[in-house]
């Protein structure tokens, strides 16, 4: 904390630079010890800077663009569980595949609604259970199943468009003034962070709205209404609550989500007597990235658990060959509801499983990182 995201994120880095020369505090194994401990603890001595070197450790954007990219990264998880939660939730309710048609897509055009509907449809081939009810009548499920390609495609188009913008930032000379070949010294606003800024906002809206669905689509699933599953998820739902704390929790990291996904980018503040008279606020606006990562993620693995317990109902057929692995995976981990317990341990398992990396080709393919 202590950058407003301009002259570069001059506080956080002159906290990191002043170990590099022997001064401050730094961590080793968990004790706090002076800067130049902590670097000959890894056999360096304290380096003696050179003309210029001062100000390229402190006055660009690295702070805010390490925060952002572990945003990035955190979001691209959580985003292959939530589609991997959805394939779970619509095999439950036994919904309608049509609304993933190619076609649907391909005539919009949207790029990431196109990938989001292949990766679908990829994850459901081989299922036996939507050909098992062709007649059913669900021809309109809720949108929270229905546009699970026009919601998470349009995030997916944001993750993308954020990892460009952030891949130059990781890059970039983003100090000042800047040095050039034929000597020049030119001072400039590189170390101005609004790209980022607003990149870090734009993944804000993609994890609260990840999260968002994710947690309608759990309120659908212990709907008996909507779903046609038992409610709550739980027989004898009379003496059982089942999933309905479950769900409360959710809805109550969907609503602090939203809170949090409010642009930081238009909350400049003037600074330096009026000299850095506008900011961009990145450095908030990617550290909070962190928080609303954790709690899509309680929310798609609490999604994914319940829906993994709907599926319990009927076993009578199986799903495809991706989404059973899942089902089994999320089984290692959380055993079938028979009758409330603690659920704590299992929503924190839910949760780590919701942050991993490994998931299907099907998924990476269409993130940013694996592009």
């Amino acid at each position: 904390k202590g950058s407003v995201g301009a002259s570069g994120d001059l506080a956080p880095l002159a906290h990191m630079a002043c170990v590099l020369i022997g001064e401050g505090q730094a961590k080793v194994d968990g004790k706090v010890v002076p800067g130049a401990e902590a670097m000959r603890s890894i056999g360096l001595q304290p380096f003696v800077l050179g003309p210029k070197e001062g100000l390229a450790l402190l006055n660009g954007t690295q702070v805010s663009t390490a925060l952002a990219l572990a945003g990035l990264f955190g979001a691209e998880s959580v985003f292959a569980a939530a589609l991997v939660a959805g394939c779970l939730s619509l095999e439950a309710i036994k919904g309608s595949v049509k609304p993933f048609d190619a076609r649907i897509h391909e005539a919009r055009g949207q790029a990431g609604q196109i990938a989001v509907a292949a990766a679908v449809r990829a994850l459901l081939d081989g299922s036996a259970i939507d050909p098992s009810h062709p007649n059913c009548g669900r021809v309109q499920d809720p949108y929270s199943i229905r546009c699970v390609p026009q919601v998470m495609g349009a995030c997916l188009d944001n993750l993308h468009h954020a990892a460009r913008v952030l891949t130059i930032e990781a890059n970039a000379a983003s100090d000042n003034p800047l040095v050039f070949d034929n000597g020049d010294v030119i001072s400039g606003g590189n170390f101005h962070a609004e790209p980022v800024a607003f990149v870090a906002d734009i993944i804000a809206l993609a994890v609260a709205e990840i999260g968002a669905i994710s947690e309608r689509r759990l309120s659908l699933l212990l709907d008996p209404g909507l779903s046609g599953l038992p409610a709550f998820l739980i027989l004898d739902s009379g003496v059982n609550s089942g999933f309905m704390i479950a769900q409360v929790t959710a809805a109550a990291l969907a609503a602090e989500n939203q809170c949090l996904a409010n642009p930081s980018s238009v909350t400049s503040l003037p600074t330096s007597a009026n000299q850095e008279d506008h900011v961009s606020m990145a450095t908030y606006g990617a550290r909070r990235l962190g928080d609303m990562v954790r709690n899509a993620a309680v929310m798609v693995g609490i999604e994914a658990m319940a829906a993994a317990q709907g599926m319990e109902f009927d076993r009578s057929l199986q799903s495809s060959p991706l989404i059973e692995a899942q089902f089994a995976a999320i089984r290692e981990r959380v055993a079938y509801l028979e009758q409330d317990r603690y659920l704590a341990p299992d929503i924190e398992a839910m949760r780590a499983w919701a942050q991993q990396s490994t998931w299907p080709a099907a998924l990476t393919q269409c993130l940013p990182s694996f592009a």
